[in-house]
């Protein structure tokens, strides 16, 4: 899939109508908090390969901040900064982090002087859109970002605006959803659809396929990109819940599909697409539904040029010519 290809089911980027459904959401999350934590477990696995020793990490669309308090243990040294859209999911991260002042928790266990300094290097939050940051270039090491790439029509714009404020050899980690999340439920609704002759209107993103996050990685300036991906299925015990935990997701950006529709037939569709969920049953008993999870870090090349268009030499490259067979 082309980066810069019209979808029709992939609608302009709008911060706006963003900010709104994470609004939303924010209340509702703990309910639904079991996916990211669980992929963010996932994610911290990863890093522990990874020889990093940042002195400012950036979680881009840090949610209620629940990432902000394993990454200040990781890294005691590294003062952590939490954006995102929503000032309800700040509300929610901040008040989280009241309490955690509030309780000493593992603190007891530390020494008063490096108690101190945790408390001093605490997570910070400030509400902004992680496609358009407010900070100056090569103000990071480290950018963090946990299931927040595919809410954006464009990741290829996105990439080059969090390579931006990285700096030289600053790393980027990053988790998204790819194509087959949420086929499930795309696949009812197009059933649903054919079965009441209605025309068919996009219910889930065209999410970004793996291979191509790997090249816009490398054509927004990050070199030795890897990715990875694997497939999880989560159960329910009927229609009503599965869509109950879509909407406190986020419900996408098709949330108003239904009731939008010009040739009517809400209702109906609805009921529907419970039907096509409930042929989807196993033998189990439960209903699945899909999550494509796509892992990637990468790291912030060395400049090849100047904003000018003039290349780089870098003194340690010089006399390091190709070897001559003597």
């Amino acid at each position: 899939m082309s980066p810069t290809s019209s979808k029709t089911s992939r609608p302009a980027y709008d911060p706006r109508r963003l900010r709104e459904i994470f609004d939303r959401r924010a209340a509702a999350f703990d309910e639904v908090a079991f996916l990211p934590r669980e992929i963010a477990d996932r994610m911290r696995e990863r890093l522990e390969y990874i020889k990093v020793a940042p002195v400012r990490v950036l979680d881009a669309a840090c949610g209620v901040g629940s990432d902000l308090g394993p990454l200040r243990e990781r890294f005691p040294e590294a003062s952590v900064l939490g954006i995102d859209i929503s000032s309800a999911m700040l509300a929610r991260a901040r008040s989280a982090e009241a309490e955690g002042e509030s309780s000493p928790g593992w603190r007891r266990f530390l020494p008063s002087t490096l108690a101190k300094a945790f408390g001093a290097r605490g997570p910070q939050l400030a509400q902004a859109d992680f496609a358009a940051l407010p900070f100056a270039g090569g103000a990071f090491e480290l950018l963090w970002s946990n299931l927040a790439l595919h809410w954006h029509s464009r990741p290829d714009v996105v990439l080059p605006e969090w390579q931006r404020v990285l700096k030289v050899n600053g790393l980027l980690m990053f988790s998204t959803f790819g194509p087959d999340t949420l086929r499930e439920l795309a696949a009812a609704y197009r059933e649903a659809e054919r079965t009441l002759g209605l025309a068919p209107m996009p219910h889930t993103i065209d999410f970004v396929d793996m291979h191509d996050l790997g090249d816009m990685l490398v054509e927004s300036g990050f070199e030795i990109p890897v990715m990875d991906q694997e497939v999880l299925t989560i159960t329910y015990r009927s229609p009503e819940s599965l869509l109950a935990d879509v909407a406190r997701w986020g419900a996408y950006p098709f949330e108003r599909a239904a009731g939008e529709r010009a040739d009517g037939g809400a209702q109906a569709l609805r009921g529907a697409v419970h039907a096509a969920l409930e042929a989807l049953r196993r033998d189990d008993g439960t209903i699945p539904l899909t999550f494509e999870v796509i892992y990637g870090h990468a790291w912030k090349a060395v400049p090849r040029t100047t904003a000018e268009g003039h290349g780089i030499v870098r003194l340690e490259d010089i006399g390091r010519g190709p070897k001559r067979n003597r």
